[in-house]
């Protein structure tokens, strides 16, 4: 697996690999891993398929993957988690906030301003996850093996830079989550939610006027080739926003392992995982970045004191998801302030 993995993840790994696994003829598992993008994309090339590698290493050959890019099973990305639950699929990578409401704990790393490193808050992630119980709640259909979030999303144009606030108006803009589409109409945009698969056609047929993304994904959907102008934030501020991902297996799937393909998983989940995962996407996005200013595309920089007037306009995303969680039962202002916490733990700024 990529040498980005944590030294804590390497001696959970080595631990796993001293295990006995009994007789070479004991029988073989194979995984049907199913997502939403190319076989070129960071999460197929750098995760998912170094993921599969190690795990068919650490059980002796005894667990494959066969793994699915872009649908190749069927069905849309918002489907994907319920193909995990219902067994279409062995194992899904996704991400919760393409279920509209479905998941509304853990789209609090999804409101604006949330994160500064994919690695950190992913590390904050799963164990906000589990410290809440959500893995006993919100995603008690499917078996977590582990939550991760992508690197800082930037803005990404076709005919013009954002400098200030009021460069949001007139703009259709896609926007990955519930959370980026309130905050993107709170500044002024008109917000098109789409998965990403859709950016490229969207663009191209100028059906948005662009998008946000993190930089990670722009080369698996050529969004580098389709704008011109890249508005990123302050790098020292937290990030515009970030997506939280899931990669979760089917219940019964996991249960019928024996009790040693059981750990093998565990050992590759979990928070350490989730951390390496989220170290996989920061370091994605100086090599796309790149392709984009090869090509001559412009880059602005919205400094620290614009990004606070941001802010502040998208502080009614917070008190809205404050108030719908807390009406499904949560306490929406506890959720916020354990997810602040954990991240200014493991992501500070």
């Amino acid at each position: 697996m990529s040498k980005g993995i944590s030294a804590g993840f390497r001696v959970v790994a080595g631990a796993t690999m001293a295990l006995a696994f009994g007789a070479a003829s004991a029988e073989e598992v194979t995984l049907k891993v199913h997502h939403f993008l190319p076989p070129g994309s960071t999460a197929h090339a750098k995760f998912i398929t170094p993921w599969c590698d190690k795990i068919n290493k650490e059980s002796a050959g005894r667990l494959k993957c066969q793994i699915y890019p872009a649908m190749q099973l069927g069905g849309t990305p918002p489907q994907l988690i319920d193909q995990a639950r219902d067994g279409i699929a062995d194992i899904v990578w996704t991400l919760p906030g393409y279920s509209a409401g479905r998941f509304p704990a853990v789209e609090v790393f999804e409101l604006p301003f949330m994160i500064k490193s994919a690695e950190g808050s992913s590390r904050a992630l799963w164990e906000y996850v589990t410290a809440n119980k959500l893995d006993q709640t919100e995603f008690k259909d499917v078996h977590p093996i582990l939550f991760h979030v992508h690197d800082s999303g930037q803005l990404h144009l076709v005919k013009r830079p954002i400098t200030q606030q009021s460069d949001f108006r007139g703009l259709k803009l896609r926007a990955p989550t519930r959370q980026t589409n309130k905050f993107l109409a709170a500044l002024g945009a008109t917000p098109v939610g789409m998965p990403v698969p859709q950016v490229s056609e969207a663009l191209s047929k100028g059906v948005i006027d662009g998008a946000m993304l993190p930089w990670e994904v722009v080369p698996a959907v050529k969004a580098h080739e389709l704008v011109k102008f890249h508005s990123e934030g302050d790098p020292k501020a937290r990030a515009l926003y970030t997506g939280a991902f899931i990669f979760a297996m089917n219940k019964a799937k996991y249960d019928s392992l024996p009790a040693d393909l059981k750990q093998v998983i565990d050992a590759n989940g979990g928070a350490e995982a989730s951390a390496w995962v989220g170290k996989v996407w920061d370091e994605s996005a100086t090599a796309a970045r790149k392709l984009a200013s090869d090509r001559g595309n412009q880059f602005n920089v919205i400094p620290a004191a614009e990004l606070k007037k941001w802010e502040k306009s998208g502080q009614h995303v917070y008190d809205s998801w404050v108030s719908e969680v807390s009406g499904k039962g949560y306490d929406g202002k506890a959720l916020l302030k354990s997810a602040q916490d954990l991240i200014q733990k493991h992501d500070p700024i």
